[in-house]
């Protein structure tokens, strides 16, 4: 403990450090504040009301977007939408990423430049996205009945997805600032914090079921920290392949003297596909409810029961389609990012190979190999963690408290905070203090570059 308050006097005394930690937390103080100021023509009342009688319940799949926007979706407020369609539009770049070359060449031989243009396409696509979701949202909240009387409706309809675009490109700014001038990936702050502002509710709520039962309440602290570190270990977990550099001379003519072949290795990452795969499967577990809309509207307004029991997240045929759909995007989303023939070709570059291996084809069929072997528990692995959710609310627990046990938002506050604690750390090493770990540095990103960083 005492070691763990020297390291905080110590980031303090770091003036940097301390003026981004302060302007990161104003920033995510303003985000969180204009999540709670509702669209103009929208009854506060009536959204109250409503999120009051939804309260600890999540049987649809519209609590994953209100757990991302930090409840603003349900509050019916500017910042509704928050950072999903930004985050929907670099998904779409990075995949048109893999098929169009157009973007590969930007991606890839263009440098800095190139990052550029696909920030300025990634921001006009996040614009349209944003003016399509917001009609689709404005229908929403006009089926939930919040819509003010007397309100003209084109005024309404025109004036709040003006606001909503306008909410969403701000998001985008803010999270912008905080990664040019704070600490940690400022879209991936706003994103958790959104997620984090719900868990103090949903523990209040899973404590007021478990009054007469606070030993169950502790057991299930233990088990969700049981559930973080050991997603903490496979979020972290890499597969090194050891690689030796041929030997070179140092010096020139007769003077030139023999080195040894330096050793380096290759870090393949047990989850390389991260937290995408999850993301990739929710979004097709969105296409039941769309389908029962379909079948409700010609079926006296209830739609089939197998409809239903895909729709509700916390379902049993919900939660195996979701862990055979998060295998399978595991193993597609890895062969896309993981490219062996780069990696041989690489190695040949620069004189270096893996011991026993012969260069070219050979070396990129065993990295092909050895990426496969260790994506299929990574693979397991994130089917498990998409759908413990659902476990945890067989076992009782409170659906709103559920959602932390698993699933996006567990992966995505798990990875956002080692990658801050990784450059709080840098931070500290710098300037000769000691870190926030006593071995060494954390295993974030910085750790994982090694030779795969040009991949």
């Amino acid at each position: 403990m005492k070691r763990f308050i020297t390291t905080i006097q110590n980031i303090w005394k770091i003036k940097e450090l301390r003026e981004r930690i302060l302007f990161t937390i104003g920033i995510l103080a303003v985000y969180r504040l204009a999540s709670y100021v509702t669209l103009p023509g929208v009854d506060p009342d009536a959204v109250a009301a409503a999120s009051a009688a939804s309260a600890g319940d999540a049987q649809n799949l519209f609590d994953f977007i209100n757990l991302f926007t930090g409840g603003a979706f349900s509050l019916a407020s500017v910042m509704a939408l928050g950072i999903m369609p930004y985050i929907t539009a670099s998904i779409i770049v990075q995949l048109l990423g893999f098929a169009v070359p157009y973007f590969q060449r930007l991606q890839q031989k263009e440098g800095e430049s190139g990052r550029k243009k696909i920030g300025q396409i990634t921001r006009l696509l996040t614009l349209a996205i944003t003016l399509v979701q917001g009609g689709g949202y404005l229908t929403y909240v006009k089926s939930q009945g919040y819509i003010a009387e007397g309100m003209p409706e084109a005024v309404f309809w025109i004036s709040n997805i003006v606001i909503l675009s306008a909410g969403t490109i701000f998001a985008m700014w803010l999270g912008e600032k905080i990664t040019d001038r704070g600490i940690g990936n400022g879209i991936s702050l706003l994103i958790t914090v959104g997620i984090v502002a719900s868990l103090p509710q949903a523990l209040a709520a899973e404590l007021g079921l478990k009054a007469g039962a606070l030993f169950t309440f502790i057991l299930e602290l233990v088990v969700f920290f049981f559930i973080v570190m050991v997603t903490v270990a496979i979020v972290q977990a890499v597969r090194k392949i050891p690689i030796q550099f041929a030997k070179r001379s140092v010096g020139r003519g007769a003077a030139a003297l023999p080195m040894a072949g330096a050793r380096d290795y290759i870090p393949l990452k047990v989850n390389a596909a991260g937290v995408m795969p999850i993301i990739f499967a929710q979004a097709l577990m969105f296409l039941p409810a769309t389908i029962g809309g379909t079948l409700a509207s010609g079926n006296g307004g209830t739609p089939p029961d197998w409809v239903l029991a895909l729709s509700n997240p916390f379902s049993l045929p919900s939660s195996i389609l979701a862990f055979l759909l998060v295998v399978i995007f595991t193993y597609v989303y890895t062969a896309l990012l993981v490219n062996p023939t780069q990696y041989a070709d690489y190695l040949k570059r620069q004189n270096a190979f893996i011991p026993g291996i012969k260069p070219g084809k050979p070396t990129a069929d065993f990295i092909d190999s050895v990426t496969t072997r260790i994506t299929l528990p990574g693979s397991i692995f994130l089917g498990l963690i998409a759908i413990l959710p659902a476990f945890a609310s067989m076992a009782g627990i409170n659906q709103s408290f559920a959602l932390f046990f698993g699933g996006t938002s567990l992966l995505i506050i798990v990875a956002v905070i080692l990658d801050t604690l990784d450059q709080v750390e840098s931070h500290l090493l710098m300037r000769r203090y000691d870190g926030l770990v006593k071995d060494g540095r954390i295993q974030g990103r910085s750790r994982m570059q090694g030779i795969g960083a040009p991949m």
